[in-house]
């Protein structure tokens, strides 16, 4: 238990802080500009009371939830595919450099032609902040692997399918891990982008209905549960990566 302290300490010391010096700095402006850490709280319990809270956070991660994973199970074995057969990644790469820098608010004016308002543009915006992380780290994973394993395989007798499974895989693991990693922060940045695109519930409404009311305390408080939830998220990739990584020996 004392270990645990101490290994908190710094993290904790340093939320502290910054909680008091926000409360100093809002002292000198009106509670309507800026409010202050009491006032953003009362604005969380309000919201937990009226039940608003518990809905919009469920909503957020409903989405974000299962747009991220249909990124990942698209860019993934895409990109293990056209990572292990150049070919194919070289007739396709010129279309995909094309697509890969447009931002995906850019997209915003077309999802809502092509969806509508509501739900489903803010999936598409998710997914395509998503995929192209996941895609290009895959395939950048795959192509780096050193072909000495590729050799040995075949020197035992595996099949395609088996090197696939016991050297392609977990060899680009780690690679993958980058891309889904970094694919997480921009889904979740996107994801609140993609709610005040027309969406009546999730974390991005409350900040847009806060902002149309002039609840700058409800405002950052949404922003902070963005914030949290957002840490959580990594929180949780990173127990999901020493998991795998153990099975394949990637980590201790």
């Amino acid at each position: 238990m004392l270990a645990g302290l101490k290994k908190n300490a710094a993290p904790v010391a340093s939320l502290a802080a910054f909680a008091i010096v926000w409360q100093l700095a809002a002292r000198r402006y009106p509670p309507e500009r800026f409010p202050a850490v009491t006032d953003v709280l009362r604005a969380v319990a309000e919201l937990a009371d009226n039940g608003t809270l518990w809905s919009d956070i469920a909503v957020s991660l409903a989405r974000f939830s299962g747009a991220y994973l249909l990124a990942a199970g698209t860019a993934v074995p895409l990109g293990l595919f056209l990572g292990r057969f150049p070919r194919f990644h070289k007739a396709v790469d010129p279309l995909v450099q094309v697509l890969r820098p447009i931002s995906p608010i850019a997209w915003f004016p077309l999802a809502v032609l092509w969806f509508g308002i509501g739900n489903a543009p803010a999936v598409f915006i998710i997914f395509l902040s998503a995929f192209f992380p996941i895609f290009f780290a895959t395939v950048g994973a795959v192509r780096a692997i050193p072909p000495v394993y590729l050799k040995v395989a075949a020197n035992f007798g595996a099949n395609p399918g088996m090197t696939f499974l016991r050297v392609i895989v977990p060899a680009a693991f780690p690679g993958i891990m980058v891309g889904l990693h970094i694919a997480v922060g921009t889904a979740w940045i996107h994801l609140v982008a993609g709610e005040m695109l027309g969406a009546q519930s999730g974390l991005g409404f409350m900040i847009v209905d806060a902002r149309n009311f002039l609840r700058t305390d409800r405002i950052m408080a949404g922003m902070l549960l963005v914030g949290g939830l957002g840490l959580c998220i990594y929180r949780a990739m990173r127990a999901l990566e020493r998991g795998f990584g153990r099975r394949w020996g990637a980590s201790p």
